[in-house]
């Protein structure tokens, strides 16, 4: 049986591009290059026909150790719950107090970028701090 080598993390969106940059800048990942024989990625949609211009978009991790994110646009607009979330480890090895503080710096520098604080899940006797929040469109990840 083969194994899984790589896996791509799926988005449905309303504004591909505006989502991806808003990971990019989350995760410290990069937006791919427009196609070739393009200097822009404007450039290349306005080669499209309308409908198909911005209809999707890509994040990726410079290192190329964490997944790809990919960035759909869909009609619908999100209505329910993620069934599926991203945990941000911005606070991996750190307990307590300290675990916090690094969590809560994140989460202020996230809604600065238009993320959205849904709440913070204080440190219990058997979990650790974590934070609740959404991106620019509503989609649910965790600061943990």
């Amino acid at each position: 049986m083969p194994s899984v080598k790589q896996v791509q993390i799926t988005f449905d969106c309303a504004d591909p591009e505006r989502v991806a940059r808003f990971w990019c800048e989350v995760l410290g990942y990069v937006a791919p290059q427009p196609p070739e024989g393009f200097a822009t990625w404007d450039a290349y949609n306005l080669t499209l026909p309308p409908g198909e211009r911005g209809a999707w978009f890509a994040a990726s991790d410079p290192t190329g150790a964490g997944p790809r994110f990919y960035f759909q646009r869909v009609p619908e607009g999100k209505t329910a719950k993620n069934r599926v979330h991203v945990d941000v480890r911005a606070g991996t090895g750190l307990v307590g107090a300290e675990r916090l503080a690094v969590l809560e710096a994140e989460c202020e520098r996230l809604v600065a970028l238009g993320a959205v604080h849904q709440k913070t899940l204080y440190a219990d006797e058997q979990n650790e701090s974590c934070i609740n929040m959404q991106d620019i469109e509503g989609n649910e990840f965790c600061l943990d």
